[in-house]
């Protein structure tokens, strides 16, 4: 396939906030700042490569210098979805705004859910219950293995998670269980995701793999992927982008296991050049780090991402356009292990275009992002807000 002169590269730093929206109170967020307090935590962070895009510009973050010739315009964006998850967050980037949340289960799922799904599937269920999937595999693993009973538990996400060993629970089996409950989890309890989440390993060692699958619900209007792909550009995405998305509007998607493999996924694919935009997904921030309260996880994931960011800055071809931005926030230096209701920051440049960056302020959408790409690829899109690809330097 010949390589093709315009492209566009959106990475997102999954959980990464830029402070407590107007409404935060709300959500139980007031005071969530996820950059500002994470840095306050360790003693400031050492991001050089995000120093000159302009990172020190949106807020004093301890240890950022303020640069006075960025590279890159920077901002923040105000998410307008209801909710505070990874799927509106995702969505409203693509143009779709939420208006309404997805259910979640602080107390796990209610009798007719669970009622109908082990009658749908023959047996028991162990767990229901909010948890932390390494946790509540120590807990419940022991007993799955002598049952065969699946273990079904939820987050603070709008998420039905069911876990199972490999050995006692053939993959394609459990496949099939997370596609039963999908089935089940409409109209009220739709939640976002049903997620498979297979384990392997021997009581006090048990270790999630890789064969992770979502099952989720597709996006209510066409969004961002789906005008490209009508267009006849090709969508290439990296990380659980395709899960978010229920795989529409995208060519291919590839998969990987850290932030450390994504990044050298979206390496490769730039320098093969077979896409003309590509959305990654970094989630180790979240998962790893946001959702255990780990400042010190979090700000090192952070400076992993910052240097190879600098090396590929590097690499970038004339007229091609990067941003960089979050889905919602996920302060760890807070009581809560959950999502935090923030603002996201934002960066973007088109590659050796004359000029240096300016601020592109306080957008009021997520959705500014996906008119801006639109527009870099000649599409008159309706997404809400507007795009800010005229203030890209």
């Amino acid at each position: 396939m010949a390589k093709k002169e315009k492209k566009a590269v959106f990475l997102l730093l999954d959980g990464v906030g830029m402070g407590a929206l107007p409404d935060a109170a709300d959500y139980g967020d007031e005071g969530s700042n996820t950059l500002v307090n994470l840095a306050a935590a360790v003693g400031g962070l050492r991001l050089p490569t995000l120093e000159t895009l302009g990172l020190g510009l949106l807020s004093p973050i301890d240890g950022v210098r303020a640069t006075d010739r960025p590279i890159a315009s920077f901002g923040i964006m105000a998410e307008q979805s209801a909710g505070k998850d990874s799927t509106t967050g995702h969505w409203e980037l693509a143009g779709v705004i939420s208006k309404s949340p997805f259910p979640t289960y602080p107390n796990g799922f209610p009798p007719e859910i669970i009622d109908a799904f082990t009658k749908a599937i023959g047996r028991p269920i162990l767990g229901n219950k909010p948890a932390s999937g390494t946790a509540i595999i120590e807990e419940f693993g022991s007993e799955h293995l002598k049952t065969g009973s699946p273990i079904v538990y939820t987050s603070a996400d709008s998420v039905f998670q069911i876990a199972a060993h490999e050995e006692v629970v053939p993959i394609d089996l459990l496949y099939h269980w997370c596609q039963i409950a999908r089935q089940l989890l409409t109209g009220p309890h739709q939640v976002a995701r049903v997620i498979a989440r297979p384990f392997v390993g021997k009581p006090g060692s048990f270790k999630r793999t890789h064969r992770r699958k979502d099952f989720s619900v597709p996006p209510p209007y066409p969004t961002l992927l789906d005008a490209l792909t009508d267009a006849g550009f090709i969508i290439v995405t990296v990380g659980k982008v395709d899960d978010i998305f229920a795989k529409r509007g995208i060519k291919k998607a590839f998969r990987a296991g850290s932030n450390a493999e994504c990044l050298k996924q979206v390496s490769h694919l730039y320098q093969e050049g077979d896409f003309d935009f590509l959305w990654c997904t970094l989630q180790d921030f979240d998962t790893l780090y946001g959702h255990r309260n780990d400042p010190v996880g979090f700000a090192s994931a952070l400076t992993e991402f910052d240097n190879w960011l600098g090396d590929f800055i590097n690499q970038i071809r004339h007229g091609d356009l990067i941003l960089i931005s979050a889905d919602h926030g996920n302060d760890p230096t807070t009581p809560s292990t959950d999502h935090s209701r923030e603002y996201v920051p934002v960066f973007g440049w088109i590659q050796s275009v004359t000029g240096q960056g300016r601020s592109l302020g306080v957008r009021p959408t997520f959705s500014d992002l996906a008119n801006t790409v639109g527009e870099f690829f000649g599409l008159c899109t309706r997404f809400p807000g507007s795009s800010f690809l005229t203030d890209l330097c």
